[in-house]
């Protein structure tokens, strides 16, 4: 120090060149840093807030299923059932008496007109071949089936499934239609409403012919429906009103 002289020594004393410029550096560093981490957020545009109301879903309710296309409100049939079938039989129309024939001499057995015609022409056919067919029983009314079904049910003291078995209850009945008819074979009169009438001539030709004449067994082996094989129960299926009637019926 004692080298300097004293008039330099008290005079104010100049600051290196560049020291200014450090503090101004990192004040312009720290300002990047913050509108590196502020910008983007303010550059961001803001989602819409909208006014409408979200609609609301009400939770499914698995005791009360809402309807769908295929399972159609307030149906009262149980799973795979129609409503139109009862104990494996279908629901038919009555016959109107105007359109019913009579299929025997007597007349208390009648058949649809065109059904009826078909008949006598099988009898005939029949007859030409040493076979006797013989008509047990034609239309039958509603009220005819209720005596069949519940009066005879109560005699023999019947389930109402087991008399479905071999009689369909009233409005079920193909022979409401006027287009069904029980056959018999007049040589062996033991076999009449009998499985045992498979045994007959009478049914064997029926299963070789029936069909020229537009008639086929209703309940054979096995149906789908569940009814005690008839072989003796044959219906008429030779016009569209009669096709329609029966197969319609299936659909249901």
């Amino acid at each position: 120090m004692t080298d300097i002289p004293e008039a330099l020594r008290d005079a104010p004393q100049a600051k290196p060149r560049g020291t200014w410029r450090r503090p101004l550096i990192l004040g312009l560093l720290a300002l990047g840093a913050v509108l590196i981490v502020v910008l983007p957020a303010l550059l961001t545009p803001r989602p819409q807030t909208s006014t409408a109301q979200t609609p609301q879903i009400a939770p499914a309710n698995p005791a009360n299923p809402r309807p769908t296309n295929n399972s159609p409100a307030n149906s009262t049939a149980s799973p795979g059932a129609s409503p139109d079938q009862i104990l494996g039989h279908y629901r038919y129309d009555e016959a109107p008496e105007s359109e019913l024939e009579p299929i025997t001499a007597s007349g208390d057995i009648k058949m649809r007109r065109g059904a009826a015609e078909k008949f006598q022409a099988m009898v005939n056919a029949a007859s030409a071949d040493g076979v006797s067919l013989v008509p047990i029983s034609g239309f039958r009314s509603i009220e005819d089936q209720n005596h069949l079904f519940f009066d005879v049910k109560a005699e023999r003291g019947q389930t109402a499934s087991k008399r479905a078995d071999v009689s369909a209850p009233p409005n079920y009945s193909e022979h409401h239609t006027g287009y069904a008819v029980d056959i018999g074979d007049a040589a062996q009169p033991g076999t009449n409403l009998s499985q045992s009438f498979e045994t007959t001539s009478a049914f064997k030709w029926l299963q070789q012919n029936a069909a020229y004449y537009s008639f086929e067994m209703s309940f054979t082996q096995g149906n789908p429906e569940g009814v005690s094989y008839e072989p003796w129960h044959w219906r008429f299926v030779g016009d569209r009103k009669s096709l329609e009637t029966f197969y319609r019926a299936r659909k249901k």
